[in-house]
């Protein structure tokens, strides 16, 4: 059995579960909490980032980055296709993907700033980077939400965990100036029951 060493509050683990919840393979890793903030020597030794997700495949060997988990687990069920195999779809595909993780790195960067920084060495100017990033990424999907034929892809899921994350960390505020984003990630939690399923506990 394969074996995911995750923390159940990332994000990108998010992407992980939603992606094997899609694909019918939710059942066929086990969980392995792994502890990032003091150093997991067990998370070290697979992955020398010391960053979850990390995948333990049925053969022993550790595939890291939340975008490698999810293709390959794409690669073990035929049905549905989350990343296209070539042509315009796939490149689609991979750059919402880019962008739904950029928005959660840069959201990321503002938590970990309140976090871990001590507050009379917290620097407003790069909070305020980061949110510009994300500010302008909303800007550029909520005038065209991405949508999708059929079934959502791995530019959706990651669009829709990037806002997740954004609703669980930083309050929900962009939803006050964003209503086609929000209407479209109420009609892709309805398509992907698992991003219910997965939503972190507060």
């Amino acid at each position: 059995m394969m074996k995911l060493m995750w923390s159940p509050l990332s994000p990108y683990v998010r992407k992980v579960r939603i992606t094997a919840t899609m694909k019918g393979l939710d059942g066929r890793f086990e969980a392995v909490t792994a502890d990032t903030n003091v150093g997991d020597p067990t998370l070290n030794k697979l992955n020398p980032l010391g960053k979850v997700p990390c995948l333990i495949t049925d053969q022993g060997e550790a595939i890291f980055d939340s975008h490698v988990i999810c293709e390959y687990l794409d690669s073990l069920s035929a049905t549905p296709v989350l990343f296209p195999k070539s042509g315009p779809e796939r490149w689609r595909t991979l750059t919402l993907g880019g962008l739904g993780d950029g928005i959660l790195d840069a959201a990321l960067l503002i938590v970990y700033e309140g976090r871990f920084r001590p507050e009379n060495m917290k620097v407003q100017a790069w909070v305020d980077r980061q949110q510009a990033k994300i500010d302008r990424a909303l800007a550029h999907l909520e005038a065209s939400p991405p949508m999708w034929r059929g079934s959502p892809d791995y530019g959706h899921l990651t669009l829709a965990s990037a806002l997740g994350y954004l609703d669980f960390r930083l309050g929900g505020k962009w939803r006050a100036g964003h209503p086609k984003l929000v209407k479209w990630l109420d009609e892709f939690a309805a398509a992907v029951p698992a991003f219910e399923a997965t939503r972190p506990a507060q």
